[in-house]
């Protein structure tokens, strides 16, 4: 068994098309099929249920292909190892964030220790960034619901209080706090399903018995507190929006049943290489977090 025969496995199995995964690994269809029909043959049972000039994975196959998986990625991770001694450190970090808000300042504190580190920032939904830890294809996530797997590592760094934020305007506006079920007849502005925000919000809604009437859907922050200020709708934002005394929503009120809270995490895969770089980057993090006034 050779590792070119797994890489054409891995490659078939992803599209399911032989003449595709000729064409994608640019080599020519039978010797592709010849490939394929060896490596079965050493395994001792077939990979796809062929019918019809069709391929599909089958249960073999799906075990197989996990396991081929696993090898890639280990040598992966072998070889970022190797170029990190060779380079005396890693000089870039990856990081997916799906509260992008206090990531500038988090970096900009970082950055002015380390200027020779170099990020790539992603912003991602939670269920992107769980694909993301379980391929161990990113070093870190910064999320607000926690992540969790069989090779994922999940520390909580803060909990914070979620508030509703509503117009200049708005027959609440005057009111420091509220029950959530007093907004049930309201239009909502909110971050897109699939988000951990969005998906945290709706269940407070539900925990107060009704489903929001979404008037708005979108990924920023910025926008959304735009459209609250032209009374097209109230919001949920989370208290980390008055970091360091800023003041992007002035009619915040207190949400007193039900709880609405968040903790934020920091997410890795125990399955990735972490640099030196990496690891102290973790260690700033957790302290950072923990200084954080609100």
């Amino acid at each position: 068994m050779e590792l070119l025969q797994l890489q054409y496995f891995q490659t078939v199995a992803r599209l399911e098309h032989m003449t595709k995964a000729a064409e994608a690994l640019q080599i020519a269809q039978p010797s592709l099929s010849k490939t394929i029909a060896r490596l079965e043959e050493d395994l001792g049972v077939p990979l796809f249920d062929r019918k019809n000039r069709q391929l599909k994975l089958n249960h073999y196959g799906r075990l197989f292909l996990e396991r081929v998986n696993r090898v890639f990625l280990e040598l992966n991770e072998g070889r970022r190892e190797i170029e990190d001694h060779l380079e005396k450190g890693q000089t870039q970090i990856t990081l997916a964030v799906s509260i992008p808000r206090v990531i500038p300042q988090l970096l900009s504190s970082f950055l002015k220790d380390f200027p020779d580190i170099k990020f790539q920032q992603r912003l991602e939904s939670t269920s992107s960034m769980k694909s993301l830890l379980e391929k161990a294809e990113i070093d870190f996530c910064i999320s607000s619901v926690e992540i969790d797997g069989e090779d994922i590592v999940w520390e909580p760094l803060m909990t914070e209080q979620i508030y509703l934020v509503v117009s200049p305007d708005h027959r609440l506006a005057a009111k420091e706090q509220i029950f959530l079920n007093e907004v049930k007849d309201e239009s909502f502005i909110s971050m897109n399903t699939g988000y951990g925000f969005r998906n945290l919000t709706d269940e407070f809604c539900r925990e107060a018995g009704f489903i929001p009437n979404i008037a708005f859907e979108g990924d920023e922050p910025g926008v959304i507190g735009d459209l609250v200020r032209q009374g097209l709708g109230v919001a949920f934002v989370p208290e980390i929006s008055w970091l360091n005394n800023s003041n992007p929503f002035p009619n915040k009120l207190k949400i007193v049943g039900p709880k609405c809270q968040r903790t934020i995490g920091l997410g890795w895969s125990k399955r990735r290489y972490l640099s030196d770089t990496a690891q102290h980057f973790r260690r700033y993090v957790t302290e950072y977090f923990s200084k954080i006034i609100l």
